[in-house]
Parts: structure tokens; C-alpha cells; sequence
């Protein structure tokens, strides 16, 4: 797969990841393993210079996820665990926070 279209896809996933968490409190967490599984290789497979550029969105993006689903399935679970390696700084401090840094 093409550069672009890899990051295009990383993008893709992780935005409807959190999409599909937001707020989402009787969801199907069954496969959410596999697809946190497959945003962490996504975002392992960029080089570290594109990974540095679009770092503060991906912080956004997927920390929102984490804040969606602590309450569903603890801050320990391997799910959330798996974002947080993706993740350098700070959280959000909710899922509801969508301010630019």
C-alpha cells in the first residue's frame, strides 16, 4: 500500500474508533481488541517524522477514545492500553474535549 493511502487509513480507523466509542455505553466490546490491535500497528508502521507532525491529532483522537471508554471498561484493560502507547503527553481531559494544542 501507498504511503498515503496507509496514513489515510490509519487516519480513517482511528477517527471511526472514536466515533463508534463516544459516548457509547452499552456497545459491543467483543472485537475492540482487535481494532485497537490494528490502529497501534497502523501508527507503529509510520515513519517517526510523519508520526511527530500529526502526533497532537492522533493525542486527540484516540485520547478522546480512552476517555470514552474508562468508564465502560477500566483504565486498565488491555484495549486502553493498547491506545495509550499510541498516545505522548497528556490526555484529554474528556471525551467532549476537542480544543486545538
Amino acid at each position: 500500500m501507498a504511503f498515503y493511502s496507509e496514513l489515510y487509513d490509519f487516519a480513517a480507523s482511528a477517527g471511526s474508533f472514536e466515533g463508534y466509542v463516544y459516548h457509547h455505553k452499552d456497545m459491543d466490546t467483543s472485537y475492540l481488541p482487535k481494532w485497537s490491535g490494528h490502529l497501534v500497528e497502523q501508527y507503529n508502521a509510520l515513519p517517526d517524522d510523519v508520526k511527530a507532525e500529526i502526533q497532537h491529532m492522533c493525542n486527540g483522537t484516540l485520547g478522546r477514545a480512552i476517555r470514552s471508554l474508562e468508564p465502560v471498561l477500566g483504565g486498565d484493560h488491555e484495549v486502553v492500553a493498547n491506545l495509550k502507547s499510541c498516545i505522548t503527553g497528556e490526555l484529554p481531559k474528556d471525551p467532549d474535549d476537542f480544543e486545538k494544542h
